[in-house]
């Protein structure tokens, strides 16, 4: 007879493992497209996510990054001026979840490779390049 796992709560979330954690705070649909916009950018502002971001309305994206901010995966700073600026960037713990991201990336690309998708869409534009990695910001 399999025992079931006891409940614990930390910050509001209820969970039974630290896999249900995890996913709890960076899983969904736009969270993890977030972070891993703010990991391959380094620091971003709401609009520049936004245009980044096909498909989030303003609203979700709020939502969502009020919640990672909540959660302490990102750090938001504002900059009193006129007109007012915010931009988004991870914290240490927000850096964490890097190594995660890039393994979905490659996840997602060796599927793709796999299911014969790899020329779907080819062009500049698509994704980072490979020198380009998740993580590493770009140099202007």
């Amino acid at each position: 007879m399999i025992t079931p796992c006891k409940t614990k709560e930390l910050n509001g979330k209820t969970y039974r493992c630290f896999f249900e954690l995890t996913l709890q705070i960076m899983g969904g649909k736009w969270k993890p497209i977030i972070l891993y916009h703010l990991a391959t950018e380094g620091v971003m502002r709401f609009s520049d996510l936004r245009r980044s971001i096909g498909g989030v309305t303003e609203r979700m994206l709020a939502r969502q990054l009020r919640e990672l901010e909540a959660d302490a995966v990102i750090h938001r700073e504002v900059y009193r001026e006129v007109p007012p600026r915010v931009e988004y960037s991870l914290t240490k713990l927000g850096d964490g979840l890097v190594p995660i991201l890039r393994e979905l990336r490659d996840w997602g690309a060796a599927y793709e490779q796999s299911m014969g998708g790899a020329e779907l869409y080819v062009g500049e534009g698509y994704e980072p390049s490979q020198e380009q990695e998740c993580g590493k910001a770009k140099s202007a």
